[in-house]
């Protein structure tokens, strides 16, 4: 069976679904009023299904076809106040070209959802994995999160609108190019009276209403702008929680849990790797080969990073002595975003573990379970390093 056959919304059997289509699932069973959309490389597939969909009748949503992804954000933003659900989806320099109205849409606080799919930044021009996209994007004030799969990233789409909806802060959902956005693998399709059940309509305490005028974005003065920043930190720090209280229910109706961080093989561990999408699935198989050697290792694949969890992440990590951080990513002058992000996280705890940070698969290059591997075995012996290693 493929995604046509599975058009009623209620699949009996798992279908092939890349990530790309899953995402396109996912947005269809959220009922999104407004889809503002512009094509990419490697996110194209995404709004070509969704207007499959809309020319079936299947899908009741206004498509945008603007003229650039700053002119998509541009419609996000007041379709979202005007009191709908929105949804959107981008790559690279199309994420990178939004970054002026990124910051915008989270002061408006805007529960926008949009897909990413991560992929190289120019320059050079390039179309393989990498997370620099929207690692960059750490300080708008956007939710994020990063999937392993297909299936995490179409239950983690439509997780991410209860998280909006009730934080009323817009959610990046991020997905690696190719080896999640276009790999086909048999995904769950919930039956759409499953999703409407668990996700009411959108229904927000303030909107944009010509009957009701008031003032949005105005002018403000030195101490308002500090109490709407200091709003916007106080709904941030609710996401683990409702994150974690969302997923919980998911599991509940689906049997399905993805967890704000998951612990993989960690209870006795000595040294945990750490990751963020696609690339758990490649630490995780280097975990089972050193424990098949009786080496104790483990990994902790962090779903949720922003806002980063830190009391999960200093939880999980009690105990371990050498933390390996794998980058997908690359932040000059600095090595890897996640890796001093779990430098600053766990610094100043009580027997922390040694972080090491390794840029492993920077620009899509591939990481092999045996090099994972090996970077694991020698983890005792190695001292940590202000910047991380290269692989």
């Amino acid at each position: 069976m493929n995604a046509h056959e599975a058009r009623d919304g209620a699949a009996a059997a798992p279908v092939l679904l890349t990530g790309n289509h899953a995402v396109a699932w996912a947005a269809r069973l959220a009922r999104p009023k407004v889809v503002p959309v512009y094509p990419i490389t490697p996110q194209t597939p995404v709004l070509e299904l969704l207007t499959d969909f809309q020319a079936a009748g299947e899908f009741d949503a206004e498509i945008l076809t603007v003229e650039s992804e700053h002119s998509v954000m541009s419609a996000c933003i007041p379709a979202s106040l005007a009191g709908v659900r929105v949804f959107t989806a981008t790559a690279s320099q199309g994420l990178l070209l939004m970054h002026e109205l990124l910051h915008y849409a989270a002061g408006a606080r805007a529960p926008i959802v949009m897909a990413n799919v991560n992929r190289t930044v120019a320059s050079p021009w390039a179309f393989w994995p990498d997370q620099t996209d929207s690692l960059a994007q750490r300080d708008t004030g956007w939710v994020q999160f990063y999937v392993e799969s297909a299936q995490e990233a179409l239950d983690t789409v439509l997780q991410a609108w209860r998280v909006a909806e009730q934080v009323l802060l817009p959610v990046l959902v991020n997905l690696d190019a190719f080896y999640v956005s276009h790999a086909l693998e048999p995904v769950a399709v919930p039956a759409q009276e499953l999703v409407d059940a668990w996700l009411p309509p959108f229904d927000p305490p303030q909107r944009l209403d010509p009957d009701h005028p008031s003032s949005w974005g105005n002018v403000v003065n030195q101490e308002m702008y500090r109490r709407h920043r200091q709003a916007l930190e106080q709904a941030m720090a609710r996401v683990p929680l409702l994150a974690a209280e969302a997923d919980r229910e998911w599991a509940a109706l689906t049997g399905r849990a993805w967890g704000v961080v998951e612990r993989y093989r960690c209870d006795g561990a000595a040294s945990v790797v750490l990751a963020l999408g696609s690339l758990c699935g490649t630490a995780r198989e280097a975990v089972d080969l050193l424990r098949a050697e009786g080496q104790a290792v483990g990994l902790l694949k962090l779903r949720l990073f922003r806002p980063l969890p830190v009391a999960a992440l200093r939880a999980a990590l009690a105990g371990v002595h050498d933390l390996l951080v794998l980058d997908r990513d690359h932040s000059p002058g600095v090595g890897g975003v996640l890796h001093q992000e779990l430098r600053a996280a766990l610094y100043g705890q009580p027997d922390a573990p040694r972080v090491h940070g390794l840029l492993a698969g920077v620009g899509g290059v591939d990481v092999p379970v045996a090099r994972i591997a090996d970077s694991l075995r020698g983890l005792a012996q190695a001292a940590p390093r202000g910047e991380p290693a290269w692989m």
